[in-house]
């Protein structure tokens, strides 16, 4: 990409903008075809500085509006919708108001997705002014560093004049794009459909299961398995359906019931056999299908009836959040998992605040960070679970038993206790460590920035163990 050819700016300073970082025009959330198109009008330097200033202002918009954020592929959506029109915020005020172009279809996917997930207008608007209020003030500041002091003061007004035009006529538009998708979705099947699940989940009894099967087009009255699959790509709805309804059929679903909930994510329910055991591989042949496809879905176990269909869907969402964790602590995902093999992980860390201090009051010094005392936990995790088999922990970590030996040991000097002693915590503890790693062995954000006080031997821990 080039600037040659680009359009002189109406204001000189515009042109003069430049990411703080390194960001580069590959950072950017909009199609190529778009940051080409800008690069052509304003340079590269004020594109990039956008998209720099884009990832920020969108971090802002979900810590004020969280119902805006959600699952990776929703929060690209907003990158890419609210990029966009910072996009156009640069070229009303490098070429003039009528220079910028029509709202593009990354916003209008985005004020649909809200609409189609139940977020109130009032949240939408409220991003919308956050995100307004981030822009401008980046774009003032910016205007006050780059033009000289006798000129700056009419130009920062004149700024935030055309500024405040800009965000009040996208706002009209979003509001009347909002109203109209929502009159549409609201009449539509689809809407039927999802507002009779979000009844059927909800903790009132629903007075009539044949008139909700009607219009589900599926027997409430059987037995039920729910799943949960999600993807980080913002795209490919109906590859979701397609992959749900699949690994619902390999776990012997004779019916399934598909309901997407936001972008790049969707709840389903599939008719299954009353002991609810799906045919033999199945779990090995629904993870390889959904790895090949970048996407992971979590089962409940199977329920009869409205509270069973309710019950696995709970325990589908408790399934995925605990991936989610797993995933934050850079563990390797599990594209296919069963709520009863992490069910005791997740009912543990359903507060994950007090999950951590009871992990860190039980391991102690064992809880402190980097690889050496990883292998630690996780062998003597392994130990107490194999019955303190060396050769069994040996096997399942491909170490030599002398190294299972080794770890074992200088893991109990550092609990200072036997094993036996506290063996139900101590197993439970290792438990959390290995599955959600810094998200229970790392105090909370207000912890870290409180002063620390210095442990008895902490920095010798490493040392000890090189």
């Amino acid at each position: 990409m080039t600037d040659t050819g680009r359009r002189r700016p109406r204001r000189d300073w515009v042109a003069r903008l430049a990411p703080r970082g390194q960001g580069g025009l590959d950072g950017a959330a909009c199609p190529r075809a778009v940051v080409e198109d800008a690069v052509a009008r304003v340079g590269s330097g004020p594109v990039r500085w956008a998209i720099e200033l884009n990832s920020a202002v969108v971090r802002r918009i979900i810590d004020e509006v969280p119902a805006l954020g959600g699952t990776p592929a929703t929060v690209e959506m907003l990158r890419r919708g609210n990029e966009a029109t910072t996009f156009r915020a640069l070229f009303t005020l490098a070429e003039g108001p009528a220079a910028a172009p029509p709202l593009g279809e990354a916003t209008l996917e985005g004020i649909r997705e809200f609409v189609h997930r139940g977020v109130p207008l009032e949240q939408v608007l409220q991003g919308v002014r956050t995100g307004h209020a981030a822009t401008a003030e980046a774009f003032l500041r910016a205007c006050a560093e780059h033009v000289a002091p006798e000129p700056a003061l009419d130009e920062v007004t004149a700024v935030s004049r055309e500024l405040f035009s800009y965000v009040d006529d996208l706002s009209d538009t979003m509001i009347r794009t909002y109203l109209v998708e929502h009159e549409v979705w609201s009449t539509s099947a689809a809407a039927a459909r999802a507002d009779v699940v979000r009844s059927l989940l909800g903790d009132v009894a629903t007075a009539d299961v044949g008139e909700a099967s009607r219009v589900l087009g599926y027997d409430l009255r059987r037995t039920h398995e729910a799943v949960v699959v999600w993807s980080d790509s913002p795209h490919g709805g109906s590859s979701l359906q397609a992959a749900a309804t699949e690994a619902l059929r390999a776990r012997g679903a004779t019916a399934t019931l598909v309901v997407p909930v936001a972008s790049g994510r969707l709840w389903a329910w599939g008719v299954v056999p009353p002991d609810g055991t799906g045919p033999a591989g199945a779990w090995e042949a629904i993870a390889e299908s959904l790895s090949q496809q970048g996407m992971r879905a979590a089962f409940g176990t199977s329920g009869g009836g409205v509270a069973g269909f309710r019950r696995s869907h709970r325990e589908a969402e408790r399934g995925e959040r605990v991936e989610r964790l797993r995933r934050e602590a850079g563990r390797a995902p599990r594209h296919a998992t069963a709520y009863a093999a992490v069910a005791a992980v997740a009912l543990l860390a359903t507060d994950l605040a007090a999950a951590g201090d009871f992990v860190r009051r039980e391991l102690g010094e064992l809880a402190a960070p980097g690889a050496p005392m990883e292998a630690l936990r996780t062998t003597l995790y392994h130990y107490i679970g194999a019955e303190r088999s060396l050769m069994e922990v040996a096997r399942r970590l491909h170490v030599a038993r002398g190294t299972v030996t080794y770890r074992v040991k200088r893991a109990q000097e550092l609990l200072g206790h036997d094993l036996d002693d506290r063996r139900f915590a101590l197993h439970t503890a290792l438990a959390l460590a290995e599955e959600l790693g810094d998200a229970v062995l790392l105090p909370r954000e207000a912890e870290r920035r409180a002063p620390a006080t210095p442990r008895r031997g902490s920095g010798n821990v490493e040392a000890g163990l090189s």
